[in-house]
C-alpha cells in the first residue's frame, strides 16, 4: 500500500484554499484532485493546488470520478453547508457500486446543519467503513498546542486541574452570501463559528492524552443577537454586496454561550465562548485563555509579532494580504505571517494525513463532530427559551433552529 496519500477537495472556495495553502507542511500527501458544482472554480482551485507546488491537482467533472481515480486515496469535504448529505451520499453510492476505494474522509465544521443531518452522515459513512477526521483547526494552532501542553504539564501536575476556558472567534462577517441565510448554512454566527470555540473550551479543560468524554457538557445557557446586520444602514449594505435581505430574514452576528462541564475527577469547570459577525478591528480574532488555581494562559492572533504602518497616502484596493477578514489598508496594522500554519490547518491536515496513513490514532472523528452539533443545537434551545437548558436537550434529534427556520425576528427570544 502506498505510503502517501492522494488526496481529492469537495469544494473550491476559501476553505479549500487555506488548506492547499497549509499543505505545503505535509510531507505524505499530494493534493490531486478538487470537484466543485462549478467547474470553473474547481479548474481555478486545482490549478492553485499545482501553482504551491503540493500535487499535480485536476479538476473533476464528479465527485463519483474522483472517488473512481486509483490515484485519490481520501477526500476532504470543504463545501457548503447545505450540500453536505447530497455529497455523501454520491461518495458512499460510488464507494458501494465499486468505482473505487476510500482510505479516510475529513470534514470541515460543522459536521451538519443540526442533528439529524449529522447522524445521517455517519450512518452514511458506516455503510463504507471509513476512518473519518473532523476538521476543526483552532486545536492544532501552534499556540494552542504548545499552551496548553504547558499548563497542564507545568501548572495542573503541581496545583490542580484549570477550572476555566475561554475562546472567541469574531469578524466582520462571512465571504460568500450562503453564509448569511439561516435556511442554507443552518443558522448564524453561533452555527458558523460558535463550533470552534465550543470544542475549543473543551479541548482546552481536558487533560492531554485522556478523551473530550472525561469532561462532559451538563448544562448550557446560550444567548443570540443582530447586533449590526439588522441596522438599516447595514440591511442595505449586505443586500447590496450579498443579495440578502435582513430586514426579513436575519440571522444573529453575536452569539456567546457558557457551558458547565462534570469531569472525570468529579470537578466542576467551566467553558466559556463568544462569537461575532460584527467584529470590527483589524479583521479575523481568535482568541483562547485557559485559567487553573496558580496559572493562565491566553492566546490571540492578532498579537502577531509583526506590525506593518501605512499612512493616508499610501493608496490600494482593499485584499487580505495581512490578515484575513482584513478591515483596513491604513493606519497601523498586525501581519499574520503565515495563517494556515498560524490557525492550525496545516498541523491538521498533516494529522489526519497520518491518520489515513495508519500512522497515529485521531484526535476528533466525525462522533466528536456529531458532540459539537448537538451543543450547538442545545445552544440555539437555551436562546430561543431564554434559559439554562441540561445537556443534551430533549428533542434534540429533530430539533431545528428558528434562525434556520426563517422563524427567528432578530431578537434574544421569540
Amino acid at each position: 500500500m502506498s505510503e502517501r496519500l492522494g488526496v481529492g477537495f469537495i469544494g473550491s472556495g476559501f476553505n479549500a484554499r487555506f488548506h492547499m495553502l497549509g499543505w505545503k507542511g505535509v510531507r505524505d500527501a499530494d493534493v490531486l484532485g478538487v470537484w466543485s458544482p462549478n467547474a470553473k472554480n474547481a479548474a481555478s482551485a486545482a490549478a492553485y493546488a499545482r501553482q504551491l507546488d503540493v500535487g499535480q491537482a485536476k479538476a473533476y467533472r464528479s465527485i463519483t470520478d474522483m472517488v473512481a481515480d486509483p490515484a485519490i486515496d481520501a477526500l476532504w469535504l470543504t463545501g457548503p453547508n447545505q450540500a453536505r448529505i447530497e455529497n455523501f451520499e454520491e461518495i458512499v453510492s460510488a464507494v458501494e457500486r465499486g468505482k473505487g476505494t476510500l482510505r479516510g474522509i475529513a470534514c470541515e465544521k460543522p459536521l451538519a446543519r443540526n442533528v439529524a443531518e449529522a447522524k445521517e452522515v455517519i450512518r452514511l459513512v458506516k455503510r463504507i467503513g471509513v476512518p473519518t477526521g473532523y476538521l476543526e483547526n483552532q486545536l492544532f494552532a501552534p499556540q494552542v498546542e504548545a499552551g496548553r501542553a504547558l499548563l497542564w504539564a507545568r501548572g495542573a501536575a503541581t496545583t490542580g486541574r484549570p477550572y476555566l476556558a475561554r475562546a472567541a472567534e469574531e469578524h466582520s462577517g462571512p465571504h460568500m452570501p450562503w453564509f448569511w441565510q439561516g435556511d442554507l448554512q443552518g443558522g448564524g454566527v453561533l452555527n458558523d463559528m460558535m463550533c470552534h470555540s465550543a470544542l475549543m473550551v473543551r479541548h482546552l479543560l481536558t487533560q492531554p492524552g485522556e478523551p473530550l468524554s472525561s469532561v462532559k457538557p451538563v448544562k448550557v445557557t446560550a444567548h443570540i443577537a443582530s447586533l449590526k446586520w439588522s441596522r438599516p444602514e447595514y440591511v442595505k449594505r449586505l443586500k447590496k454586496s450579498m443579495g440578502v435581505d435582513y430586514s426579513r430574514k436575519p440571522s444573529e452576528d453575536f452569539a456567546s454561550l457558557m457551558i458547565e462541564f462534570e469531569t472525570a475527577d468529579g470537578h466542576r469547570v467551566l467553558g466559556e465562548a463568544s462569537t461575532s459577525w460584527s467584529f470590527i478591528g483589524a479583521g479575523l480574532r481568535l482568541s483562547a485563555e485557559l485559567l487553573g488555581p496558580e496559572y493562565s494562559m491566553s492566546w490571540n492572533t492578532l498579537d502577531a509579532g509583526l506590525k506593518l504602518f501605512f499612512s493616508r497616502e499610501v493608496k490600494g484596493r482593499a485584499g487580505e494580504d495581512l490578515v484575513e477578514k482584513q478591515n483596513a489598508e491604513m493606519g497601523l496594522m498586525p501581519v499574520v505571517a503565515n495563517e494556515a500554519v498560524a490557525y492550525g490547518y496545516e498541523a491538521e491536515d498533516r494529522h489526519f494525513v497520518r491518520v489515513f496513513l495508519g500512522k497515529e490514532k485521531p484526535l476528533l472523528t466525525f462522533d466528536d463532530g456529531l458532540e459539537v452539533v448537538k451543543m450547538l443545537m442545545t445552544a440555539y434551545q437555551s436562546a430561543e427559551q431564554g434559559k439554562t437548558i441540561s445537556f443534551p436537550a430533549k428533542g434534540i434529534d429533530k430539533f431545528v433552529p428558528a434562525v434556520a427556520r426563517g422563524a427567528w425576528k432578530g431578537s434574544a427570544t421569540l
